[in-house]
């Protein structure tokens, strides 16, 4: 045992948690930590981001990507505060991440002292727990708790505030191995699992939804058993991508708000949906009412707040989704629902999605960002009209290959998750997709990527204007365009080679080929802004209020 400061047991306590890399921003309160962080620069990489949004993006892609804990790092007052947006990012989409600031010393606090923010309290509803330290003694019990309540159950984010005195003060430090944090399986119970297998047996007309929680439990396998064993198609939710093979026969997209007509009306019909770690959304029920009303619902879930919080389920399971489906899936036999499966194959075949081939569109980067990767890429994307095209025409074979903010929306996101991402799998290539009103909130990252040469790809799908609100003033608002269109000067080629990226421009279909592939083996940061036309429009929608099945897209519009 020997004694440390502060500032080299917070180190010491991420060495032991096998954190390999942190991003984060320096300032007067945190500098001890940096200081010690510099004198083991060969163990933990630093990234340093322009901006603290940017740690905090960073940090939430590289978990999504690893299924670790991601880790930023920000100085007292503006720094703390600029990671809330990432903190609550975070917080609504279940990542674990561990936010790390530093504040005044104790002697200062409550005073409006320099750069003083109660940073505890501002992030009190927006993190799973949160902790201010102002004794060196408890710091390193602090920074083991975080981690493990980080990745525990419902992961999330978790803020360690460390007031300056106790980064400076010592204290005795001994390594401790990480506790180890298992599967949720304590809430399950054998009843639940009785009834659950009995809905299943008596279903004729059985559909599964999927959600995030499937992915963060890592339940891929299970999941795929599973459908197969009960011979039910499958949708997945923003956050549920890739947790069942988006190439598999019984895949019938995404559902919800710009889900396909083929999963809004399978769930709209089917006699039992099986919700597994899904909550819910708005986005994805509309109308609550009238969501999946001729279906019992049965909705397995780690988290028992989410049970009956949105949509009223006729049962239900607590716990893993993993550890659950394994338990279902040694208790049931194959069974056959041909007669659903063709249903549902003829509404796939019915209602394709759609999109004008005669232009450079969303859609059609898209697939081509497909064809090129071979589906084997971690696509990282904004939010607006670009995200939904990214879940709508990529298909996601695998798990954490999609990195999207799904319950805040945060525009601004991407691109500094997508460096998180590829410095999580390197041997991916990352490629982030946005619109130009997105990539305005956070452009400078491209000056984090070029400064390490993180080559991840920004392809910028710009219309010119912000597209998805003004999808909606389109439909909803007659439309009266305010302040949404983006007609200006800014010239983003120019704009990544002043940042000492690759900078393209794509105006036609013939030209966005090329231009990936060299893209992709320069292997640096590279920009590609693909000019767009301002009204396409993301197709299939459900108006905000109206039940899923009342799906429509510019067919119907035209009728």
């Amino acid at each position: 045992m020997s004694k440390l400061t502060g500032a080299e047991i917070v180190i010491e306590c991420l060495k032991e948690q096998g954190v390999d890399t942190v991003f984060g921003y320096p300032g007067g309160a945190i500098l001890n930590i940096y200081d010690a962080l510099y004198k083991h620069q060969d163990e933990i990489t630093h990234i340093l981001t322009s901006h603290e949004q940017g740690a905090s993006h960073a940090a939430d892609g590289y978990a999504r990507a690893t299924g670790k804990v991601g880790v930023c790092l920000a100085t007292s007052g503006p720094g703390a505060t600029n990671l809330v947006t990432g903190i609550a990012t975070a917080y609504m989409d279940s990542i674990p991440v561990v936010a790390i600031t530093c504040n005044v010393g104790v002697s200062l606090l409550g005073k409006d002292s320099f750069q003083e923010v109660d940073i505890a309290g501002v992030t009190m509803p927006i993190t799973k727990y949160n902790f201010i330290v102002k004794d060196v003694k408890r710091l390193a019990p602090v920074m083991r708790r975080a981690f493990t309540i980080a990745k525990s159950g419902r992961p999330g984010p978790v803020l360690v505030d460390i007031t300056k005195d106790v980064t400076a003060a010592e204290w005795e430090y001994e390594y401790q191995k990480p506790q180890e944090v298992l599967p949720q399986t304590d809430t399950i119970r054998e009843a639940d699992i009785d009834q659950a297998e009995k809905l299943i047996r008596k279903a004729q007309k059985p559909f599964i939804l999927v959600g995030g929680g499937a992915v963060i439990s890592g339940a891929s396998e299970e999941l795929r058993a599973f459908a197969k064993k009960i011979q039910a198609p499958v949708a997945d939710t923003l956050m549920g991508k890739g947790a069942f093979d988006g190439t598999d026969e019984l895949y019938t997209g995404m559902a919800g708000m710009h889900g396909t007509k083929a999963s809004n009306f399978g769930i709209t019909e089917c006699d039992l949906l099986i919700a597994i770690g899904a909550r819910f959304s708005d986005r994805v029920t509309g109308n609550a009412s009238k969501f999946a009303s001729n279906a019992k619902i049965l909705h397995i879930d780690v988290d028992p707040a989410e049970i009956n919080k949105n949509i009223r389920s006729f049962a239900s399971i607590i716990g893993d989704a993993k550890v659950i489906l394994r338990k279902l899936n040694a208790r049931l036999d194959p069974m056959n629902h041909d007669e659903w499966i063709m249903h549902i194959e003829r509404l796939k075949d019915m209602y394709p999605l759609r999109y004008n081939k005669n232009q450079l569109t969303g859609p059609f980067i898209m697939e081509k960002i497909y064809e090129l990767t071979g589906g084997d890429a971690i696509i990282v994307t904004e939010v607006g009209q670009n995200q939904m095209w990214a879940a709508q025409y990529y298909k996601y074979k695998s798990p954490r290959t999609f990195i999207s903010s799904g319950g805040l929306g945060t525009m601004g996101y991407g691109l500094g998750a997508a460096i998180g991402a590829k410095l999580g799998r390197k041997d991916k290539t990352v490629i982030n997709i946005a619109g130009d009103g997105c990539f305005r909130m956070n452009m400078n990252e491209l000056a984090t990527a070029t400064r390490y040469n993180i080559p991840v790809i920004e392809v910028i799908m710009n219309n010119h204007v912000l597209g998805m609100v003004r999808q909606w003033q389109d439909l909803f608002y007659g439309k009266r365009y305010s302040h949404t269109v983006l007609n200006d000067q800014v010239d983003f080629v120019k704009l990544a080679e002043a940042m000492g990226a690759k900078g393209y421009r794509v105006d036609k279909m013939a030209d966005f080929e090329p231009v990936l592939k060299e893209a992709v083996e320069l292997n640096i940061p590279v920009l590609i802004d693909c000019q767009i036309a301002c009204d396409d429009k993301v197709y299939p929608m459900v108006s905000p209020g109206a039940p899923i099945s009342d799906a429509f897209d510019d067919v119907d519009l035209k009728i």
